[in-house]
């Protein structure tokens, strides 16, 4: 039986911005069902990372599929209808400080859909239940905690049942209960939304709770990937002062 083709593909990506090489040939591929935390400590590349697998940046050289689709030379009209199967959850939320709660979350059904006024709200209330937000719909982002600005980003990657979805640091500046909630709720949403995901963290907590593919990036490129249990078990000792929490920036 042949295998089923990645949902996401990385091949040889480089990226660099000015004098610093920030990826150095970096390669994944993400089947479906799976949930990848791409880690290492602040400045290597995560986030950079991220943002090309999304299509959202483009690589210096190497290749990005999406569904099969190569993307990284594509006009950004033509990606338009493979990005609507994404969600993407950025690491400050990114909501419309001027928009409420409601209509930042109801913000991709109407671009994106022409669904009625009925059919969004009623969307819009499942997802703000499901990320435990009930009867916020007026509040403005000014007026959230910041785990509530992440879980109403999260909501709003969601509405467009995507296929893939991309966090960026959804834990960072979290405090501990907060950042629990969150995993808890990415744990969660793989068992009846979306099941793929690639998870950007610094925190490896964060990651043995949601993942089940773990890859560190140092140097830029892959120091290691595998399992959460193979990756403890690794053998390359910058992975395991990483895990230790000796290493924070590479």
């Amino acid at each position: 039986m042949t295998p089923a083709q990645p949902l996401v593909e990385v091949r040889k990506v480089w990226k660099s911005f000015g004098d610093k090489q920030v990826l150095r040939g970096v390669s994944l591929a993400l089947p479906k069902g799976t949930i990848l935390a791409v880690m290492g400590g602040s400045g290597t590349g995560k986030t950079v990372l991220l943002r090309i697998a999304s299509g959202l940046a483009r690589p210096d050289a190497g290749e990005i599929q999406l569904f099969g689709t190569r993307i990284d030379r594509m006009h950004e009209e033509a990606m338009l209808p493979l990005r609507r199967r994404t969600g993407f959850v950025f690491q400050g939320a990114a909501l419309f400080d001027s928009l409420s709660v409601f209509e930042n979350v109801a913000y991709p059904l109407r671009e994106h859909t022409r669904l009625s006024l009925g059919e969004i709200t009623e969307r819009v209330h499942h997802f703000l239940d499901l990320v435990g937000l009930p009867d916020t719909d007026d509040l403005l982002p000014a007026e959230l905690s910041g785990g509530m600005r992440k879980r109403v980003g999260i909501a709003r990657a969601l509405i467009v049942d995507p296929e893939v979805v991309f966090f960026d640091e959804p834990t960072a500046g979290l405090d501990p209960t907060n950042a629990k909630l969150v995993a808890e709720l990415i744990a969660q949403l793989r068992t009846g939304v979306c099941d793929t995901a690639i998870v950007v963290t610094h925190d490896v907590e964060f990651a043995e709770l949601v993942a089940d593919q773990m890859a560190i990036l140092m140097h830029g490129q892959f120091a290691d990937q595998g399992t959460p249990a193979e990756i403890h078990r690794s053998a390359n000792p910058d992975v395991r002062r990483f895990l230790a929490g000796e290493l924070r920036e590479i």
